[in-house]
């Protein structure tokens, strides 16, 4: 579920400061299929089709998007090389992700995501300190590169303010309560699905799926927090959870109170976080 900002004026889309063209790139196989585009192998681009932007009116999202992601310098934030553009297609230039989805990865390996949740937090500190807010975290969303280090991508949803915003976004399931209840909003939203991710990564599903939207809505709402007693999930990471779950935004667990939680520092491998 996603909400759509009203549509701006329309400008002329620059392309970055290198002048690239599609004949600059072999293009290889796809990599992926989204709702406005399309991902190959070539460096890494992404294709989007300006019929599916005008239709949807998504010119100031994507605009903001690329001047975000351009600006992020961080081994834990996918890199956004430049852009160009054609008569029907924009092209982003993107960082690589050879391993693909973190879930997918994990699921497969059995790993932990309590290994990555150190980069993770790291990096969303990094993002914070520049007054972005990514306003979708998830799954799909957390890449690996090719030598399995964690990569935060998309930024099709986030905003840099140093003030709260209003705007409804994100994906339903990950949603905060001060979203779902429509008032204004800040970083601690991107604490929330730290919260919402280590339930998913150790249970399987999110928190508070129901069977409708209505539903989902109703759970995130009221905080409907509950854990499997038939887990073999430790205390410490329900204690984690339960400290990132919670309505009043300003009393949610901080990014560096995470870094001390003694579940992330009973496992965490000193030299695998990278320095901010």
């Amino acid at each position: 579920m996603t909400a759509h900002p009203p549509k701006p004026p329309k400008q002329p889309l620059k392309t970055s400061k290198k002048q690239w063209s599609i004949s600059d790139f072999d293009i290889g196989k796809p990599l992926g299929k989204g709702k406005f585009g399309r991902v190959y192998l070539a460096r890494e681009i992404k294709v989007i089709f300006k019929e599916q932007i005008e239709k949807y009116r998504l010119h100031h999202q994507l605009r903001r998007e690329m001047e975000i992601q351009t600006g992020l310098r961080h081994p834990n934030v996918l890199r956004l090389y430049g852009w160009f553009h054609d008569a029907e297609r924009i092209f982003l230039i993107l960082e690589y992700a050879h391993g693909g989805e973190l879930y997918k990865e994990l699921r497969k390996s059995g790993a932990s995501l309590k290994d990555k949740l150190p980069l993770l937090t790291q990096a969303l500190a990094y993002c914070h300190e520049k007054h972005v807010i990514h306003r979708d975290i998830k799954p799909e969303n957390l890449l690996l590169d090719h030598e399995g280090r964690l990569k935060i991508a998309d930024f099709g949803w986030s905003v840099q303010s140093r003030s709260k915003r209003h705007t409804m976004c994100g994906t339903l399931d990950y949603l905060a309560p001060e979203m779902v209840e429509n008032k204004a909003h800040d970083y601690a939203v991107d604490n929330w699905t730290l919260g919402v991710l280590c339930y998913e990564f150790l249970y399987g599903v999110p928190p508070f799926e129901a069977e409708s939207q209505k539903d989902t809505f109703k759970r995130i709402m009221k905080v409907d927090l509950s854990f499997p007693s038939t887990s073999e999930i430790s205390a410490e990471a329900k204690d984690l959870i339960s400290r990132l779950l919670v309505k009043d935004s300003s009393k949610r667990l901080s990014l560096q109170k995470i870094m001390e939680h003694p579940w992330i520092v009973e496992t965490a491998n000193p030299m695998g976080i990278c320095p901010k």
